[in-house]
């Protein structure tokens, strides 16, 4: 009786994973492009022992070898070898010709070899650039092994995209932009002569795009989630604390920094976005700054902004109203919003510590993240994201989930920079416990929107 039941079992459970097995599909042959597309540049595309070659190619733009078919949710699997090559993989892309001429848009799981390491990171190719760096995930930098195969896996399932590299989870990101589309793989444009010929490889890719529940791996929950849906909080947001510091649809918990109402003009809503209209250009003259309602000491705040052409604002934290003179703005610490190409405020100051990301008059906003590269601003006339932490009085700002400025407002070094500063003639400048939030207004035409706060 004992023999019998064992065969029993073998004989029922091989068929199950013959099963499993088959709901993967191979997207290569191994013996032809017969699938696939080329789109973009002039890299040269080829198979070479079941795995697909690209190969750099002077005076090209990014080359794109891609899938002929759409895929919207699943999960994708792929092993590559990149040695020089800043390359990636595309998923849920298209190319279009009433957008920018048919140039290949959309997310770009990166591959990064150079010592920046953010291979596993995800970037909106040609439209908003990077969505989630791994400067917001400092322990999946490692994960790449360059000059050696590596095994990626991406998750693709309704608004969220997580990625992982030999077994290292790098992404975790929330984005509701693109629900589907075709796979591509970058060959990226070069710019050194020394770099022709230099090639990147994939093998051993297959896809799944049925029962995904049985192939999604485990979330790291020591990764943060990073999400862009406008106005909206997630389930892993609500459980971290999080909260809509502005509603998206009404004046609750804010007023003007010198009455105890919202300003009748000036400040509208529309279309989930909190518009300062344009007034003469002068700083808090009509209709004036709006402060939250509450008072905040530590906490981490995210926001989106928008700045037109030449515009000025920022906003401000630890501020006092009963600091505020007659005319101009509520004095606090202030993470600066400026285009610095066009207005003149980026000039002044000292050493850059007025332009965009800067802690206004104190410190330069400069990368930190990744020290031999500059801050990333997305430019005007597109949505930037900022973000500040303050606890234990040590602050950080946050520019495009970058941090551009750290300091200790309760240090030495601080106070030396508020006495040599616009702001010298203010006792506890930036130091005491507790204060209201600020939007500034500069006269300048700005937009803000998925404002949202946790308590520390």
């Amino acid at each position: 009786m004992k023999k019998i039941h064992c065969l029993f079992l073998i004989i029922t459970v091989v068929p199950m994973l013959a099963s499993a097995q088959s709901v993967w599909q191979t997207l290569s042959t191994g013996k032809d492009l017969s699938n696939w597309k080329q789109l973009g540049g002039k890299a040269k595309y080829s198979i070479q022992n079941n795995v697909i070659v690209g190969q750099a190619v002077p005076e090209s733009p990014n080359s794109f070898l891609a899938t002929k078919e759409n895929y919207t949710d699943f999960i994708l699997e792929f092993e590559v070898l990149d040695t020089e090559l800043n390359s990636g993989v595309q998923i849920r892309s298209h190319s279009l010709p009433d957008f920018k001429a048919g140039r290949v848009h959309g997310y770009q799981v990166e591959i990064d070899p150079s010592q920046r390491s953010w291979t596993g990171g995800i970037y909106d190719e040609a439209r908003r650039g990077w969505l989630y760096p791994l400067s917001i995930n400092e322990n999946a930098r490692s994960a790449f092994k360059k000059g050696e195969w590596n095994k990626f896996h991406i998750e693709a399932i309704g608004n969220t995209i997580n990625t992982w590299v030999n077994g290292v989870q790098c992404a975790r990101l929330v984005d509701d932009m693109n629900a589907e589309g075709f796979i591509a793989f970058q060959v990226h444009a070069i710019s050194k002569p020394e770099l022709e010929g230099i090639t990147v490889q994939w093998r051993d890719i297959r896809i799944v795009t049925k029962d995904l529940d049985a192939y999604r791996l485990v979330q790291d929950p020591e990764v943060s989630e990073c999400s862009y849906l406008i106005n909206t909080l997630t389930e892993w947001e609500k459980d971290h604390g999080w909260r809509l510091l502005w509603d998206g649809a009404s004046t609750k918990g804010w007023r003007s920094a010198k009455e105890d109402k919202f300003p009748d003009s000036g400040w509208t809503i529309e279309n989930g976005e909190l518009n300062l209209h344009p007034g003469d250009g002068k700083e808090s003259a009509r209709p004036g700054d709006i402060i939250t309602t509450k008072k905040f000491s530590d906490f981490e705040i995210d926001f989106e902004f928008w700045l037109t052409e030449g515009a000025n604002s920022g906003f401000k934290y630890f501020i006092d109203p009963s600091l505020i003179k007659t005319k101009g703005s509520a004095i606090g610490c202030e993470f600066q919003l400026l285009d610095d190409k066009l207005h003149p405020d980026a000039k002044h100051g000292v050493a850059g510590n007025r332009t965009v990301g800067s802690l206004y008059d104190l410190i330069a906003a400069t990368n930190l993240s990744v020290p031999d590269q500059s801050k990333i601003f997305k430019g005007v006339k597109e949505w930037n994201r900022a973000k500040i932490i303050s606890r234990n009085g040590k602050v950080e700002h946050w520019l495009n989930n970058v941090k551009v400025v750290e300091y200790d407002r309760y240090s030495q070094i601080f106070k030396a920079l508020v006495a040599y500063s616009k702001y010298k003639g203010y006792e506890n400048f930036g130091s005491i416990p507790e204060g209201h939030l600020l939007l500034q207004d500069h006269g300048d035409e700005v937009k803000f929107r998925s404002i949202k706060i946790r308590e520390l």
